[in-house]
């Protein structure tokens, strides 16, 4: 199911994200095309999709895998009024975004995994990488790209991720239109995007905790060759997860990749 960009175009003229949109049949990454928009003066709600990526980027350094014609490969510029230190917000805010999109498809199916990657029954459907550009103190643009995997099936992921990652039309056993998914996307985000500058971080956060299944649960932070364990038991104003270590010790870890640890695995 191919994407038709002038119809695309078409349904997201006039909205808050999209209204400027780049289609690109085949990219390196949209992330890195997006940061030179923005370095150039992109104004805030511009888009980019491609079709197909070279170079997807993941979180932690990873590869994003990327095959043309069957995913979502989007990066979005936006321009909030804050300080840096807020700047992860709008990375949780594209996670509960995403899952709230994807709830309509998998009902009560889809959850969330600090900080943003979002899952179908414990396996990645969604990643989200968000990339920043300050000015003294505060943000001038930050970048949000999104991968998700739409009409990828079994057999092309690679065969190391087979049992990590999943797909819509795995999960729904139905072809799924790209082209509807990405405009309820662009408006979810817009609702939330919205939500956070008009009411604070309150309601994310909030919705974030009803996604994930790691509040109250034990849960290892890996962050290069550093480990930190703790019971998870929070999201702070910033996006941190906040973790109960050893002798009530409070830890706030602002990145990493966290693992709900199973009994006996430690």
């Amino acid at each position: 199911m191919n994407l038709n960009q002038e119809s695309l175009k078409q349904s997201l003229a006039g909205k808050f994200i999209g209204h400027q949109l780049y289609y690109y049949e085949e990219i390196s990454s949209t992330n890195d095309e997006a940061f030179r928009l923005g370095l150039a003066g992109a104004p805030e709600g511009t888009a980019l999709i491609a079709n197909s990526q070279s170079a997807g980027k993941g979180r932690m350094q990873r590869v994003w895998h990327s095959p043309a014609g069957s995913n979502i490969y989007t990066s979005i510029i936006l321009r909030p009024q804050i300080e840096p230190a807020r700047a992860p917000q709008i990375s949780i805010l594209a996670g509960v975004a995403v899952a709230d999109v994807l709830e309509s498809y998998c009902p009560d199916r889809i959850k969330l995994k600090w900080p943003n990657d979002v899952l179908i029954d414990g396996k990645k459907v969604c990643g989200v990488l968000s990339q920043i550009k300050t000015a003294v103190s505060e943000v001038d643009f930050i970048v949000l790209g999104m991968g998700i995997n739409v009409n990828i099936s079994y057999n092309q992921f690679p065969e190391e991720i087979r049992n990590l990652a999943t797909s819509l039309a795995i999960e729904t056993g139905r072809e799924i239109s790209r082209q509807e998914l990405i405009i309820s996307l662009y408006e979810n985000i817009t609702k939330w995007y919205k939500q956070l500058i008009q009411n604070g971080f309150g309601p994310i956060k909030e919705k974030w905790r009803s996604l994930t299944p790691m509040i109250g649960k034990p849960v290892q932070v890996m962050f290069g060759e550093e480990a930190v364990s703790g019971k998870a038991i929070g999201l702070d104003d910033d996006g941190s997860l906040i973790l109960l270590a050893a002798g009530n010790k409070e830890i706030k870890v602002s990145a990493g990749e966290a693992t709900i640890i199973k009994k006996g695995s430690l």
